[in-house]
């Protein structure tokens, strides 16, 4: 009861305060605060902060700097007398944050107005584009499928290595003391603190190339080279340790107590770090081949007397063994050479955070030379091998390395694109890193970079941090003027070319009288701030009033390189790119657009347009070739066999290119409402209209006529509609249903075998419709309205989705299945339930826990 915070429509705060006698209120007063964009929802923390929960675009969090008890700023109050004699309102003009400050926010693509699939930048995985937010917070969004990294530095070196390593003088040490660099016949060592710099006083022998740099016992390092172990103590003495013969170390497997090396051949040597601190040859072990790779689990207990070693090891012949001195315990056959191997220990935790919802708290993940990496679960106890797991990573054998993230081991996969293995939220999750190719990689700590990963790509060392982790995609936002509506991206060039944004004067909230430019850079003392567009908003304005524009955009350089304002009180509703058979122009822009629309109290409109645009300076710019003005709002444009089709309300009606205008060539009429998507297929045409869902469509060339040969019985009111194949259509309608209908196969070959394409069916009518019927396949409810719905596929090699995203920002995908529907939301859900409910789960499908989450995992 200090205060109460009040958020208008506008966005503005007031802070309102009530004078009161016990129970009776004698004066109300309320104080302008501060403008935030506008909200849904409000709550106040008791340690300082506000969160505000936006309407739309990115949610903040706020520290309050004061309370709002200066007494030069606009207030009013009044008492019950004044209020029953009437009251004046006090104005007031916004300014910049004085009572908050924004300290950090929540990324939201809400609401998502249009979504596109497309690997624009030639990356291993194709990126999504969405035009988000609304008013002066739109933005075009790049969501790439992975982790977002802030790269640290870049450093060039004088030649390309073959491997990094980072190591601490002390086991007690905060921070890394040094980065070891292997080269093919050298070793370059840089010492870390306020720079890092070339040292040469280190111990390590520089004039080899390097196999493993480790700290030793608690205060010693170790370097292993391919002709021996050179081991540095404390005061500076050196121990070398000469291979037998001619032979050479080819793999080296360590822990801070225990070192094994396989020699040029197959023989084994285990070594371990004696109570003197030296490392002790301790027994040989031939192999019955060359060893591939290598790795040793942890010490498991920090007792030197019961050290145990955990010694995994793969050859050529594609076997993996689990090995303690002279005892196979384990034998496990994998499909492919192997590359690298990593033993990953997990931290047992409350809740159940073991990383793969097993008791075991170990886990062996090997890199496979076709790509994948394999992964399995080991006993602590008899040392066996079970739950293998597989998974396809890249067109390169994955390398596996140890790093820490949030305090944690974790894994690092360098394959044809980097990938980390984590725990989070009790889940083990392995995501991609938004990241070039890298080589080798390992943690690194420094009082600049305190958990941070030292890479080597090329010849260049590179120091970055993995930020956000828990997230799907990182994003990168281009700041947009007015709330989008539809984009198109013009394939030849590869280039996010086209896009259209389109703004009614409410919404965006501009004069009558305003334009652009004028909103944009303002005329008041505040136009210097470069969010206060962001922060207030635009101001309102009656209704019917529309500002538009159009714009080329280049994703790669995230540069608008032609913006062009639609005038006299048009609005851009629908675009497409079209190529107009036999014309000399190319590629054009058509783009429909409506004046002087109003949808209150009945829907009307004073003219709507079909503007023809052609590209100029590669692409970059457009030019106005001529409009043609249509009698109805064009909601929906499409290329057909190098003509237009237009939904022009409840017309389909199909277009060529003039000269001075677009030319008719021939129509359909009986669409029962409004036209609001096309999508061809050959010589098929799906429209979907805006309550009556699909209608499937034909274009005879020798008569120059359109009809409607299939319909849907259920009505719909479409909200997305995408293509899926030459039968089937996949739909969104604004009850949050995303359904999938499909022209049973039997009338689709009938039609394709009529000669007439069954335009004779269609004149004969069937229920006031087209003659034939498709068919719900599929329905599930999203609970969310679907705005947009696109196929793609997101992994090199794996099969398309249906991608989809919503109002309230959220991005999902169906996965063909040969089931009906199944829930995975609901089925993540599985690992939460208590184990007492799991199990009963599980004995009523004849499968244990273990098996459920294998396959839930897949």
């Amino acid at each position: 009861m200090f205060f109460f915070l009040l958020q208008t429509e506008y966005g503005d705060i007031f802070r309102v305060t009530l004078d009161h006698d016990n129970e009776r209120v004698k004066e109300l007063k309320i104080k302008y605060f501060d403008t935030i964009p506008v909200t849904s929802s409000l709550c106040v923390l008791k340690s300082g902060f506000l969160f505000a929960a936006s309407e739309f675009g990115n949610h903040a969090l706020y520290q309050f700097q004061a309370i709002g008890d200066d007494p030069d700023v606009e207030a009013s109050s009044a008492t019950l007398m004044e209020t029953e004699e009437g009251f004046q309102p006090v104005f007031f003009q916004p300014r910049k944050l004085k009572n908050l400050v924004r300290i950090d926010q929540v990324e939201s693509l809400m609401p998502i107005m249009d979504m596109k699939v497309s690997n624009l930048f030639e990356e291993e995985t194709p990126q999504i584009f969405s035009l988000c937010g609304r008013g002066p917070r739109s933005s075009l969004r790049i969501l790439r499928p992975g982790l977002a990294i802030s790269e640290m530095a870049v450093s060039q070196l004088p030649g390309v290595p073959s491997a990094v390593w980072t190591v601490k003088k002390n086991v007690n040490d905060e921070f890394d003391a040094y980065i070891v660099v292997s080269f093919a016949n050298a070793t370059l060592v840089l010492s870390i603190g306020e720079t890092v710099e070339e040292v040469s006083d280190s111990g390590f022998l520089d004039t080899t190339p390097s196999l493993a740099v480790s700290l030793i016992g608690d205060d010693s390092l170790m370097q292993v080279h391919p002709s021996g172990i050179r081991h540095i103590r404390e005061d500076g003495r050196i121990n070398e340790w000469r291979t037998p013969g001619k032979r050479t170390i080819v793999k080296v497997g360590s822990n801070r107590l225990q070192v094994v090396i396989a020699l040029s051949g197959g023989e084994l040597i285990y070594f371990e770090v004696d109570m003197t601190g030296q490392l002790m040859e301790v027994e040989k072990h031939e192999m019955s081949g060359d060893v591939a790779c290598l790795d040793i689990a942890l010490s498991l207990k920090e007792d030197r007397d019961h050290a145990s070693l955990l010694l995994d090891l793969m050859t050529t012949r594609s076997a993996s063994y689990l090995w303690i001195p002279m005892i196979i315990l384990s034998l496990q056959s994998v499909s492919s050479p192997p590359e690298s191997l990593l033993f990953l220990e997990v931290q047992a935790s409350i809740g159940g955070e073991d990383g793969a919802d097993h008791p075991a708290s170990l886990f062996l993940n090997a890199g496979l030379q076709n790509g994948v990496l394999f992964r399995t679960v080991v006993d602590m106890v008899t040392g066996q091998l079970s739950d293998a797991r597989s998974r396809f990573l890249g067109l390169r054998a994955p390398k596996l390395f140890s790093i820490i993230v949030r305090g944690r081991r974790a894994m690092l996969c360098l394959s044809s694109r980097p990938w980390l293995g984590y725990i989070h939220q009790g889940h083990f999750l392995l995501t991609p890193l938004s990241y070039e190719t890298l080589e080798y990689a390992a943690s690194f700590s420094s009082d600049q970079c305190a958990e941070g990963v030292v890479a080597v790509a090329g010849d260049a060392l590179r120091v970055f941090t993995i930020e956000r982790l828990g997230e799907s995609f990182n994003e990168t936002a281009i700041p947009l003027r007015y709330t989008p509506r539809k984009f198109v991206i013009q394939p030849k060039r590869k280039l996010l070319r086209e896009a259209a944004k389109k703004e009614s004067f409410e919404a965006a909230g501009m004069g009558e009288n305003g334009n652009a430019d004028q909103v944009e850079n303002g005329d008041d003392e505040e136009s210097t701030d470069p969010h206060s567009d962001e922060q207030y908003g635009y101001p309102k304005a009656e209704s019917g009033k529309w500002v538009s524009c159009i714009r080329v955009l280049d994703p790669r350089t995230t540069q608008t390189t032609c913006l062009l304002e639609l005038q006299d009180n048009e609005a851009a509703f629908s675009m497409c790119t079209v190529n107009f058979h036999d014309k000399e122009y190319g590629t054009l822009l058509a783009v429909g657009t409506a004046k002087g629309l109003q949808f209150w109290p009945k829907r009307s409109f004073e003219a709507g347009f079909i503007h023809i645009y052609r590209f100029k300076e590669e692409g970059k710019v457009l030019e106005l070739l001529h409009k043609t003005q249509v009698e109805g709002v064009p909601l929906a444009l499409c290329q057909f066999q190098g003509r237009l089709l237009a939904g022009i309300g409840s017309i389909l009606r199909l277009y060529d290119l003039g000269k001075r205008r677009l030319l008719r060539k021939c129509e359909n009429k009986l669409f029962p409402n409004s036209i609001t998507s096309i999508q061809t297929y050959r010589d098929r045409i799906y429209v979907g209209d805006m309550q009556e869902s699909f209608h499937y469509c034909k274009y005879r060339r020798d008569e120059n006529q359109l009809y409607i040969f299939a319909d849907d019985t259920v009505p719909r009111w479409l909200t997305a509609a995408h293509h899926v194949d030459f039968d089937t259509m996949a739909g969104a309608d604004k009850f949050g249903n995303v359904y999938f209908v499909r022209l049973p196969q039997d009338v689709s070959d009938e039609i394709e075998e009529d000669p007439t394409g069954g335009k004779i069916k269609w004149e004969q009518g069937k229920l006031n419709g087209a003659p034939n019927k498709v068919e719900e396949i599929v329905q599930f409810h999203v609970g969310d309205v679907v705005t947009c719905l696109n196929k793609a596929s997101l992994i090199p090699g794996g099969g398309e989705c249906i991608i989809y995203g919503t109002v309230m920002g959220s991005l999902g995908h169906f996965f063909p299945s040969h089931h009906d529907v199944i829930d995975g939301d609901l089925c993540e859900q599985f690992p939460t339930l208590p184990m007492d409910m799991q199990r009963k789960i599980a004995d009523e499908l004849d499968r244990t826990p273990g098996e459920i989450l294998k396959n839930l995992r897949k």
